[in-house]
């Protein structure tokens, strides 16, 4: 990007704000929220509009929408939704008034005979969408659920870019980027840990979520201090008009959500006060000694308890106060790790704010949340272990330009991270330390004719390491015709915060937290290592084309350039102190500075019509790492995957729904074996006797990750039986397997053992879930 197109981009973002005063004295806006009538939750994804005019709007993950820029004079405005009534209602617009409305709609009685998924196609013309999916509960309930529990997770793992390493342990690694490279927002809080240690269920509960736009690069400068990929997560309020919940239970797990009115809202006038309430509830270690002793005679080692809270003060206007907290545990104990276990708590704020006369809208955020895992391997005589406990503080402002907009806000960030490694070797690694994060951020968005222009720019500054990142970012969309259009994103990204595992990994569920360290090598390959930061460049380019009414083909082409990243450093036989200051870094160094590049592209189709719903993606990846010694890819480079994802719905009713989802990918990178050979650890330096001491197992490895592992695939199936009772009870049975095949995945292989392990085995599975 030229830096003189960028600069010609903020005084045009400029002047528009400038003028902005004198086009709203002469026009008339309008703003204002949907609400459900039944629960008064907002309407996310709702188009509004003026009836026979190019004047409209769609509401966001608030149910807030702003129309600006309408002459004066009278109107009828229209609110549709797919399942909902249409709203008209007239109104009369003066020159210069801003007018705020609370609109309800009601849902539609006649019985739909579609399967929706949230979002409109009006969406496809007027934002840039790139690299973005945006998940709503509905679609995630329209794959196979484990245990009849729809979860984030599973539908995670489906997505364009995204490759999961496995049933058990598993991470997610979207296109190219390491877990800790992934910022996870909870409500506006940052999440840790997003996922369970058996990888088939996240944290967070489906029945409370609202909305999870998943950016999996390319994303604008309101998101800092990540460099591959961004996780947005909200959850909707609670009930204001009644008490309702969902209970739920299958081998797997439990779960219990209550939510309803503190003060009830009365009127369309009024404010009101509701909650909400979460547990889940994992029993599998137990319950697998009944149900899958095929599996592990000791049943499966994994058990977790998830709480969510959150009450949500909400005036008359419209304006909102969310005060929540969660609490968050998960434990594991089998073959190759003795003892693991971790847990996560938080609490926050966040608010809207809908100024009087102001065609602006203010959202803000402040939270604090507490990270902590310790884990004790087979033979280790003290564990590792790793905290994170931190706050993050942010405001944003949007202005509505008409069809425009700008946006800008300001963030700080300060984490303390406590950690204790042993590596391989058994050399100790430890760091205390507290860290502040400042940023601050402007995005416009510019509509003119066929185009549409984001330019953003954000500047974070790193306190402990005393840098400043300038980073600018830019997103566009060129609508070639009705059904095709073609889109760009690219930008920098940086970030402090590492991993306290190494991407050689293949099996480790200890993710440990800390800042950047400032004891980096002073060189690396040759050059002097000018910053501490980790900073990456990424450029997408992509098409979105109708082929057919309700069929879309999106394509993408990525390209992330990991221009310097930081490792831990698995070499380390020295410590780093004068005595070895003649040693090379890479052998005293408790960390290690990389390189690195992640390519590829990704093909999606998604069709639904009537009761039928399509999924089927495709990604081709490339990932590479280099150390200054090796060039090498990482356990997460798999060339090929696919998944494909049916849904149908059935009977008069639609009361029945059957579901698949089958997913194939090329094998993973391993370190293969050349020998073995008896290690002597000369405890007692030069007086050890190494004709008579006792040595231990030692394995001689051959090249980084040049074997691959077996492909990967497994189908899952789920049935689905609805019962109503009334106009609020409804009763849901299902039926599921998990590998339904029971294909035998490779997890890993024990080299001391000479045994292979693989993933989970065909676990079917019955639940039922009660809602009122």
């Amino acid at each position: 990007m030229r830096k003189g197109s960028v600069v010609n981009s903020y005084i045009i973002i400029t002047l528009i704000l400038l003028i902005s005063p004198l086009t709203f004295a002469q026009t008339a806006s309008v703003r204002g929220f949907v609400y459900d009538k039944k629960s008064y939750e907002p309407m996310i994804f709702t188009n509004v509009y003026f009836s026979k005019t190019m004047y409209g709007a769609q509401t966001d993950g608030n149910g807030y929408f702003n129309i600006t820029r309408i002459p004066a004079g009278s109107y009828t405005l229209m609110v549709t939704c797919l399942g909902f009534d249409t709203l008209k209602q007239t109104i009369e617009l003066k020159e210069g008034e801003v007018r705020t409305l609370k609109l309800e709609v009601s849902k539609s009685i006649r019985q739909l005979t579609g399967i929706t998924v949230e979002g409109k196609k009006g969406e496809d013309s007027t934002e840039t969408k790139i690299s973005v999916e945006k998940i709503t509960p509905k679609q995630i309930s329209g794959i196979p659920t484990v245990g009849g529990q729809p979860d984030l997770a599973q539908y995670l793992q489906v997505l364009p870019g995204v490759i999961f390493t496995g049933d058990q342990g598993g991470q997610l690694y979207i296109r190219g980027g390491s877990p800790v490279q992934n910022k996870v927002l909870l409500d506006g809080m940052i999440i840790y840990n997003p996922f369970h240690s058996i990888g088939l269920f996240s944290v967070f509960d489906t029945d409370i979520l609202r909305t999870a736009d998943v950016y999996t690069g390319g994303f604008g400068a309101e998101y800092g201090g990540r460099i591959s990929s961004v996780m947005d997560i909200t959850t909707r309020d609670g009930n204001k008009k009644q008490v309702a919940g969902v209970i739920g239970a299958s081998p797997f797990g439990s779960k219990l959500m209550i939510e309803g009115p503190l003060k009830k809202q009365i009127d369309a006038n009024q404010g009101s006060t509701s909650f909400i309430f979460s547990a889940k509830n994992s029993y599998l270690k137990e319950s697998s000694k009944l149900f899958y002793q095929y599996i592990d005679t000791a049943g499966l080692p994994f058990n977790f308890t998830d709480f969510y809270g959150k009450v949500s003060l909400n005036a008359a206007n419209g304006s909102k106060v969310n005060f929540f907290g969660f609490r968050y545990e998960d434990k594991v104990n089998y073959k190759i790790i003795s003892d693991f276990n971790w847990k996560a708590n938080g609490i926050g704020t966040n608010f809207v704010l809908i100024p009087g006369s102001s065609p602006v809208l203010v959202e803000g955020v402040v939270a604090f949340s507490n990270y902590t895992m310790v884990m004790r391997e087979q033979g280790q005589a003290m564990p590792d272990s790793s905290q994170i406990s931190g706050f993050n503080i942010g405001m944003n402002f949007t202005y509505f330009l008409g069809k425009n907009e700008l946006r800008y806000g300001v963030e700080m960030n300060g984490f303390r991270t406590n950690f204790v490694f042993f590596n391989a070797l058994n050399r100790k690694i430890q760091q205390n330390d507290f860290t502040t994060e400042l940023g601050g951020y402007v995005k416009g968005k510019i509509i003119k004719g066929k185009f549409i222009f984001e330019p953003s720019f954000r500047a974070q500054w790193y306190a402990s390491l005393g840098s400043m990142s300038p980073e600018p970012r830019l997103a566009a969309k060129y609508n070639v015709a009705k059904k095709f259009r073609l889109k760009f994103a690219g930008g920098w990204y940086s970030q402090n915060l590492i991993s306290t595992n190494s991407d050689r990994d293949i099996v480790n569920l200890f993710y440990g937290f800390l800042s950047g360290p400032e004891t980096l090598p002073v060189n690396f390959d040759g050059k002097e290592v000018k910053h501490k930061l980790q900073k990456a460049w990424h450029t997408i380019l992509g098409s979105e084309f109708d082929l057919i009414n309700n069929m879309t083909l999106n394509v993408e082409g990525y390209y992330k350039d990991f221009t310097q990243l930081t490792n831990i450093n698995r070499n380390k036989v020295f410590d780093d102190n004068e005595a070895n200051s003649d040693k090379p870094d890479y052998l005293k160094k408790d960390f290690v500075i990389e390189t690195g590049n992640a390519y590829g592209f990704d093909v999606s189709v998604k069709y639904e019509f009537s009761r039928i719903y399509l999924w089927g993606v495709y990604s081709l990846g490339y990932v590479n790492r280099y150390d200054g010694i090796e060039n090498y890819v990482p356990h997460f480079d798999r060339r090929h995957n696919v998944n494909l994802v049916f849904s149908y719905k059935f009977d008069k009713k639609l009361s029945w729904e059957f579901d698949a989802r089958w997913n194939l990918g090329s094998g993973f990178p391993f370190t293969q074996t050349q020998g073995y050979y008896e290690m002597i650890n000369f405890s007692d330096g030069i007086n050890t006797d190494y004709t008579t001491s006792n040595g231990t197992l030692g394995i001689q490895y051959a090249p980084q990750n040049l074997g691959r592992l077996p492909y990967y695939h497994r189908l899952d199936l789920t049935i689905k039986k609805t019962w109503e009772f009334g106009e609020r009870k409804k009763l849901e049975a299902n039926l599921g397997v998990t590998n339904a095949y029971n294909r035998e995945n490779m997890f890993y292989f024990d080299r001391v053992k000479y045994e292979r392990v693989n993933q989970l085995p065909i676990m079917p599975s019955a639940g039922i879930t009660f809602k009122f």
